[in-house]
């Protein structure tokens, strides 16, 4: 198993470079000019050639490449004598906006996402299990028959349709929640609680569906098999065959998409989610650095969304072996 994981780690080394490179391709092909839009309207060419020197842009693509990947593990300096910022390692650069190193703004927006994407996490992982193997268990019954079609509502509809909703009916018409927004759990946790209350519910509606229907239809595929039914003629109980024989087997497919999208949302993908409520996140952060063509922070989302989806997987593989002894067999 320590070698698998070391090969895995590996391998997650090399994918996030290759991303790392595609991004500084993709925004080197940009028609934009950050150093411009640093620079304001009033901007003259000596001021404009002073900025590309001070943020790097004046050097060619490799010496800039090689630049960040070295800061990544010993630092990096920007600026001149006038002006001298540090960034420590591991330095992802420094915002052309704001001129704050990147990692200071990822670690100040990550508790927003990591709260939101956890939390979401957790209920549509419970709910949609649950409701999953119940409509496989009353299989062509009503409950059954409500499972399905709830998923089916969940896959039909929007973010950005449910999000604003629920802010119209439990903000606006009834009144029963405050305004939505993040509060650090450190400072009121009823407050952080109550902010979250409707980003969570908007993203367990739109999730949900996805794991009842994974759910019902893996549940379905292990009841047909041979074990399930000696397990039943050895008299065991319907609560024992169908949780401990059926979901064990079951849940190894549940457990990939579950390890992605935990990921993902960790690392900034619920950015309509973020936009509806008022969240300012890493997903918000990425779209307005896109808008400003601020390299440094696009790469900076970009390697820290991948980082976690990369974990994530890795983790789920693990928990393969945990779970299902077939896995660790092989």
């Amino acid at each position: 198993m320590l070698r698998y994981l070391i090969r895995r780690l590996l391998a997650a080394v090399a994918i996030l470079l290759v991303i790392t490179v595609i991004t500084f391709v993709i925004f080197f092909a940009l028609p934009s000019d950050p150093a411009l839009l640093a620079c304001g309207k009033t901007c003259s060419p000596s001021r404009l050639a002073e900025i590309k020197h001070s943020l790097g842009l004046d050097q060619t693509f490799l010496k800039q490449f090689w630049e960040f990947f070295k800061g990544l593990f010993v630092g990096r300096d920007f600026g001149d004598e006038s002006v001298h910022i540090h960034c420590g390692a591991p330095c992802l650069g420094i915002s052309f906006q704001t001129d704050t190193p990147v990692l200071t703004t990822l670690l100040d927006d990550f508790p927003a996402d990591l709260s939101l994407g956890l939390g979401a996490a957790v209920f549509f992982l419970i709910l949609g299990v649950g409701l999953g193997t119940v409509a496989a268990v009353r299989r062509g019954k009503a409950a059954d028959k409500a499972a399905v079609g709830l998923a089916l509502l969940g896959v039909s509809v929007q973010i950005y349709f449910v999000g604003l909703l629920l802010l119209y009916l439990f903000v606006d018409k009834w009144q029963i929640l405050p305004a939505s927004g993040y509060t650090p759990i450190t400072q009121n946790p009823g407050a952080w609680f109550q902010g979250l209350i409707l980003p969570w519910f908007t993203l367990v509606i739109v999730y949900l569906a996805l794991y009842t229907r994974l759910t019902r239809s893996s549940m379905l595929e292990v009841f047909a098999e041979d074990y399930m039914r000696t397990a039943r003629a050895k008299g065991l109980s319907s609560q024992r065959v169908v949780l401990k024989h059926g979901l064990r087997a079951a849940i190894t497919p549940i457990i990939t998409i579950f390890g992605m999208d935990v990921g993902s949302l960790i690392g900034g993908s619920a950015v309509i989610t973020e936009s509806v409520f008022g969240i300012n996140g890493i997903g918000k952060l990425a779209v307005d650095s896109v808008q400003n063509s601020d390299l440094p922070v696009i790469l900076g989302t970009t390697l820290f969304a991948a980082t976690f989806v990369v974990l994530a997987n890795v983790v789920v593989d693990v928990v393969y072996g945990l779970i299902d002894p077939r896995v660790r067999l092989a």
